[in-house]
């Protein structure tokens, strides 16, 4: 039977619309950055060089060129946050209440304290001479960089102090002069930098923010609103102009922890408790996708490729995932396994359980683990503390005639590592049943052997 002339015509654009679908989907892959020893707390994406920089509890910074990693180690604690500066320069933040400025050209990193708390956020400014600090002691740093020595003082950061709980999010204008930051306090406040005095209280939610993202630049490239993350599941959009609600978007899943908006403005996306990553389209606010990435636990890291393509996104796992955001759905979820901290009770016996909750997420039973947070525990029985090759130690576990066996792991647990070994670098914790120390330490001298 003969085909009219429309019917080959439609046959023809069908075929080229198949091979344009295609090329699209294979202009962005999906693909994973692995080699943390523990979950990931950020990531950030360099517009110049396309590279990927991960933060991690592992202590940790990872930069990722062409997907292979160099690790970047200067933190003595969880890093939190990493922010681009530059093409050859990075800023961390993390636990250990300190910023490292890394130099990627020379391989120098420079370290600075003033802090008095957890570092959470960072932002740089629009012509990349001041860094921004947020931290949970409640303070605001303003770090110069890159700024000549010839006047006194001018290198000296400057602290703002006004928000009455933890800083969580930094955001600077698109002209420098003012910044955004908001807090567990639930506000959202806007600093005036030419003063470096507080300007006004933007936002009062009664559950605190933890993410921010400024956008909808006009002609004059002045942000014409800002959104924001909370504790109690709600993503909201506010006009800086008037203050009021554009949109609201609450989802009963909580809370928002992560935030990312594209190059062009045009997509935002949050990371939530739940594991799921939720795209915004920013002209209409309306979801565009809404996708369950983790199995369990929280997306704590997110980001867009320079050409926003792509959205890249980790949290409890120790990996870093990239989806091409027109084909989320056709991909699997981030976790293929539950990591052993989020196991149920019914699958492991009562040693393997304390194992899983007080120490999986910073050592691991086997050798070679380098990346993890803590040194392994592989053969630990017998060994003096503090002796292990390749993990940098504090000086009061090296310095220690502590030796680890039954009785001095029981103690560790019985006393809590702060008590016992004060000024170690273990997290405050204690296991305070025996039967369930006992169980621990049955269960680690056959897990280590």
């Amino acid at each position: 039977m003969a085909v009219p002339p429309h019917g080959v015509f439609s046959a023809i654009a069908a075929i080229l619309s198949l091979f344009l679908v295609m090329g699209k989907a294979q202009a962005a892959d999906f693909y994973t950055l692995k080699g943390h020893g523990g979950p990931v707390m950020d990531v950030a994406v360099s517009a110049h060089t396309g590279d990927v920089a991960s933060a991690s509890f592992d202590n940790s910074v990872g930069l990722w060129r062409q997907r292979n990693p160099k690790w970047l180690e200067g933190h003595e604690a969880a890093v939190n946050v990493v922010e681009i500066i530059g093409p050859d320069k990075l800023a961390s933040g993390g636990d250990d209440f300190s910023i490292v400025i890394w130099d990627l050209a020379t391989g120098s990193h420079q370290r600075l304290a003033g802090h008095k708390g957890k570092v959470i956020d960072l932002a740089v400014s629009p012509d990349k001479r001041l860094l921004a600090s947020a931290s949970w002691d409640g303070s605001i740093g303003l770090w110069p960089l890159d700024q000549p020595d010839e006047e006194e003082g001018a290198n000296t950061p400057v602290f703002l102090q006004g928000h009455t709980a933890g800083v969580n999010a930094l955001a600077f204008s698109s002209d420098g002069r003012t910044l955004y930051s908001a807090s567990v306090d639930g506000t959202i406040r806007l600093w005036d930098l030419t003063t470096k005095s507080a300007k006004q209280i933007l936002v009062q939610n009664g559950f605190g923010i933890n993410v921010i993202a400024l956008g909808g630049q006009d002609d004059a490239g002045k942000e014409r609103w800002i959104a924001y993350g909370t504790v109690d599941g709600i993503t909201r959009i506010i006009d800086l102009g008037s203050g009021r609600e554009i949109q609201d978007f609450t989802l009963d899943r909580r809370p928002i922890l992560s935030m990312a908006l594209n190059a062009d403005g045009k997509r935002l996306a949050t990371g939530d408790g739940h594991g799921y990553i939720t795209v915004f389209e920013t002209r209409n606010w309306r979801i565009e996708r809404d996708f369950k990435a983790a199995l369990r636990g929280p997306i704590w890291a997110l980001a867009f490729s320079p050409d926003g393509s792509t959205i890249l996104a980790g949290g409890i796992e120790n990996i870093v995932y990239a989806w091409p955001i027109e084909s989320l759905s056709e991909h699997q979820p981030m976790a293929a396994s539950t990591p052993s901290f989020l196991r149920s009770p019914r699958e492991m016996d009562n040693g393997e359980r304390q194992f899983a909750r007080k120490c999986s997420i910073c050592h691991s039973l086997t050798g070679g683990s380098a990346r993890k947070a803590g040194p392994s525990l592989h053969r630990l029985f017998g060994r003096k503390a503090g002796t292990l090759p390749g993990y940098n130690y504090s000086d009061t576990l090296v310095n220690s005639k502590v030796v680890w066996n039954e009785t001095t792991v029981d103690l560790l647990f019985a006393e809590g590592p702060d008590v016992y070994v004060p000024g170690s670098k273990m997290p405050m914790q204690r296991i305070t049943g025996p039967q369930d120390r006992k169980d621990l330490v049955d269960f680690l001298k056959e897990a280590t052997r």
